[in-house]
């Protein structure tokens, strides 16, 4: 699934080569990809703790939200999200609750918190919350409904 999600990201994120036909089967499969954010968000708070550094889940549900960021920079896809039920407010109420948990135990979520000495970053979960605001950004770009709801 993570390798799925990666050639999609990668497909997403190449705007030059897409074409309509190729953008109307993202725009479909757009609502698919947030549903399955808004069901396993949750599962990215587990890499708090240190026994589920390597959890499936997780893994998914951090390249969907890359995927998502991508779609939601790209006008075709970005309206349609934006509408979509629900969305907007799992990403904020992610964004607290991992604010929270980088509160309570080691900061995983981000680069600066992770950082030790001159070692790179090698944890999937950073940058998890910039993700996480970036797609809110998005999700609240021209669109006045969204932006009065965060």
């Amino acid at each position: 699934r993570v390798t799925l999600l990666e050639l999609m990201m990668v497909k997403v994120s190449d705007k030059n080569s897409v074409s309509s036909e190729e953008m109307n089967v993202f725009v479909r499969h757009a609502d698919f990809l947030a549903d399955c954010f808004q069901e396993k968000c949750g599962a990215v708070l587990k890499l708090t703790a240190a026994a589920a550094a390597e959890d499936e889940e997780a893994l998914v549900t951090i390249r969907l939200l890359d995927v998502l960021c991508e779609m939601t920079s790209n006008n075709n896809q970005l309206e349609h999200l934006q509408a979509f039920p629900g969305l907007l407010e799992t990403a904020v109420d992610t964004l607290r609750l991992t604010h929270l948990a980088g509160k309570q135990a080691v900061n995983i979520f981000t680069a600066t918190h992770a950082v030790t000495g001159q070692e790179e970053i090698s944890h999937p979960a950073v940058g998890f919350k910039s993700h996480l605001i970036r797609l809110i950004g998005n999700l609240c770009y021209k669109n006045k409904e969204n932006q009065d709801k965060v």
